[in-house]
């Protein structure tokens, strides 16, 4: 894939290739301002399937045949030239059916266990994450292969989304709350303790200065955002020019995206939300 389209003669046109950001919530949005930095040549539609937000409590077979159905809607309309899953608990159960039923490239977010696991130096690591990526497979596949003798700590918190959501809409959200939920992933054993801990929620990067102050010591955050980016970049090549950013197009299952809010939390200019159209089943 390449921002290059071929002509009929030697010379060829450049094209700003799009790039869908799905998400549940806004915390795909920690991933799209790290995809904006490295690849100023795209156009970014965000799409948030707000009404089947948070996505941690559901069963994988009814969170993979929603992911589907909004996805699919979403590449019917917009022609995506690649999609980031920008959600751990979607990416680590539906992205085989989705590379099996599309052509484009889907680029996905699991937990960053293995840079965390190396560069930790007391080798007690925490992923913070919702409990439906606690209890895939695929994590426990990742400690298997990548942790090595670190001791993973796996905290499946079911309220630090939301609570993100909310203080991302400016609602008034207590320190208290965020200590309570990140309170687990700090633990002592004898000498050790916990230096590092893997944001394995893109919502999390996106409250980061509360969950530093709510920090009991100072840990190591590991952000997948960076990552994500490099592999975009390998799939869609070199940018091929510079432009001024175009604005973000804004999609959600539910109530539309405020683009105030938007702008605010990624430092680009944004549409106004618009509303995809389910099947009645799935809405």
């Amino acid at each position: 894939m390449s921002p290059l389209t071929p002509g009929h003669g030697p010379a060829t046109a450049l094209r700003a290739p799009t790039i869908l950001v799905f998400d549940s919530g806004l915390g795909g949005l920690s991933v799209f301002r790290e995809l904006a930095r490295t690849r100023p040549d795209a156009r970014f539609i965000y799409a948030a399937d707000d009404a089947g937000f948070p996505y941690g409590p559901l069963a994988e077979p009814e969170l993979t045949a929603r992911v589907l159905a909004v996805v699919g809607a979403l590449i019917a309309r917009l022609a995506p030239d690649a999609v980031v899953i920008a959600c751990n608990t979607a990416s680590t159960a539906v992205l085989p059916a989705l590379r099996a039923r599309y052509a484009i490239p889907f680029v996905g977010t699991v937990p960053a266990i293995k840079p965390a696991c190396e560069s930790s130096l007391t080798r007690q690591v925490s992923v913070l994450a919702t409990p439906g990526t606690v209890r895939r497979d695929y994590t426990q596949a990742l400690i298997r292969d990548f942790a090595g003798n670190c001791r993973v700590t796996l905290i499946g918190s079911t309220r630090l989304a939301p609570l993100a959501e909310a203080a991302m809409a400016g609602e008034s959200v207590p320190d208290e709350a965020f200590a309570q939920e990140i309170a687990p992933c700090f633990v002592r054993e004898g000498r050790a303790r916990t230096d590092t801990v893997v944001l394995a929620c893109t919502h999390y990067p996106l409250v980061l200065d509360r969950l530093e102050r709510a920090a009991p010591w100072p840990v190591r955050w590991v952000d997948p955002a960076p990552a994500i980016a490099r592999r975009m970049g390998s799939l869609l090549g070199p940018v091929a020019f510079a432009a001024s950013p175009m604005p973000l197009r804004l999609f959600s299952t539910g109530a539309p995206l405020d683009a105030a809010m938007v702008e605010r939390l990624t430092g680009r200019k944004a549409r106004a939300g618009e509303i995809v159209s389910l099947d009645p089943a799935v809405a």
